[in-house]
């Protein structure tokens, strides 16, 4: 698999693709703005980069460091060493990762479960780091016939290392393995309780989606939804909302809608707020996007 040049380009070709892809950068790259993906991101400092905004919580960079963002996030590198920023990004689609997990491996768990404890960085150890670089090194390395088994096979050695390096620290925190039957019945309940949400939400865009609304048509507090919702997703159900918003805006806009007709096909009442949350999200304003994409 070849490197891309840029982390747009990764995303890009990770969604286009329906797989994944990656970057090896350093600092003669500009790094993006605030901004969201349709996709998971891993980020690995190699060297350099000083400090990174997610979702309004500030971390310092070390080498080591490894970051496992998911598409509701709002990232950005807001300090960059001027020396060197060498780095590892990865963009992953969601849909493909869960189509390569299993009843008894989730392999998306390391980018949802977010407790307070284990928050969006890791930092690996010098023999975690290794074997992080080997899996780079084999995607980078294959070429010819069977590259994309080879590829497949080498991205999922890397997501099962980096998910058991996740549920370790996430043991030693106190964290998160649920043993009793009990408990597993309850995580299948309130999982099957997200799923016909999530479903209700991806159908119905346009409408109020407010959790007044969803209350009312689930026969569930709002407080209940939120806390179920957060534990599933890693989200909050209004960033999920505003997420698909955006994306959804995204796609009508490159079609050829117009600002006003994609804002109300989104669901969006109020034309500022529809401005404020795309430009927050994307980096450029609707109208601009529409520009550039259209």
């Amino acid at each position: 698999m070849k490197a891309c040049p840029s982390c747009k380009e990764t995303v890009q070709q990770c969604m286009e693709k329906h797989s994944f892809a990656f970057a090896h950068l350093y600092n003669d790259e500009k790094a993006m703005d605030m901004h969201i993906h349709d996709c998971y991101e891993i980020y690995y400092s190699i060297c350099g980069g000083k400090q990174f905004l997610i979702d309004n919580c500030f971390y310092d960079i070390h080498e080591g460091d490894i970051f496992l963002i998911n598409q509701f996030e709002s990232h950005y590198l807001s300090q960059i060493d001027s020396q060197k920023h060498e780095r590892i990004v990865m963009s992953i689609n969601p849909d493909y990762l869960k189509e390569l997990s299993s009843q008894s491996t989730d392999l998306t768990r390391c980018f949802h479960f977010r407790a307070s404890d284990m928050p969006h960085r890791m930092h690996l150890t010098s023999e975690e780091q290794n074997r992080f670089l080997y899996y780079i090194h084999k995607l980078s390395s294959t070429n010819g016939f069977g590259e994309d088994i080879m590829d497949r096979a080498a991205f999922l050695e890397l997501m099962v290392f980096l998910n058991r390096a996740f549920n370790a620290r996430c043991k030693n925190a106190g964290g998160a393995h649920i043993t009793s039957a009990e408990k597993d019945q309850a995580v299948i309940s309130h999982n099957a309780q997200v799923d016909a949400i999530l479903s209700y939400i991806n159908t119905h865009m346009q409408d109020d989606l407010s959790l007044d609304e969803l209350s009312s048509h689930f026969y569930l507090s709002s407080s209940y939804i939120c806390r179920i919702f957060k534990a599933a997703t890693g989200t909050t159900i209004n960033k999920y909302i505003t997420a698909k918003r955006i994306t959804l805006s995204k796609s009508l806009l490159s079609q050829g809608y117009s600002v006003n007709d994609a804002c109300e096909a989104c669901g969006f009442n109020d034309y500022s707020n529809y401005l404020k949350a795309f430009t927050k999200a994307v980096g450029i304003s609707p109208r601009k996007y529409a520009q550039y994409n259209s």
